[in-house]
């Protein structure tokens, strides 16, 4: 952004616009610079869900904001798939594709499944 910058004041220096022209084009830029950080904080503020339904009629219901997941994923993931009652539903999860969907911003339903012994597993950006 630096160099657009001074592409912008160096017209100015050789009379190419004024300064109010200047002033404009300048804020553009920042604005344009901000943008996708703006992007990230909107998507950071979202919440990923976690649904978990057994045919035992055990339900699980997680909501975590964005801002925690990756620590939560990576160190709850371990503990979860050492506990035997909750092993089951965690075992087969593929925490790097779910950590991939976070970083790519992706919204809605990012994982399904339905096991052979009839639980369901969901997960989701809102």
């Amino acid at each position: 952004m630096k160099e657009e910058i001074a592409k912008v004041l160096q017209m100015m220096e050789a009379g190419k616009i004024d300064a109010s022209k200047a002033t404009e084009l300048i804020q553009l830029l920042k604005e344009k610079e901000e943008a996708p950080k703006q992007k990230k904080t909107n998507y950071m503020d979202k919440t990923l869900k976690i649904r978990v339904l057994s045919d035992e009629k055990d339900t699980v219901t997680v909501n975590l904001p964005i801002r925690l997941v990756n620590v939560v994923l990576k160190a709850g993931h371990g503990i979860a798939a050492s506990l035997p009652e909750s092993e089951k539903y965690v075992k087969d999860l593929d925490i790097d594709l779910i950590l991939e969907a976070i970083d790519q911003e992706l919204e809605g339903q990012i994982v399904d499944i339905n096991s052979a012994e009839g639980e369901k597993v969901a997960i989701f950006v809102e």
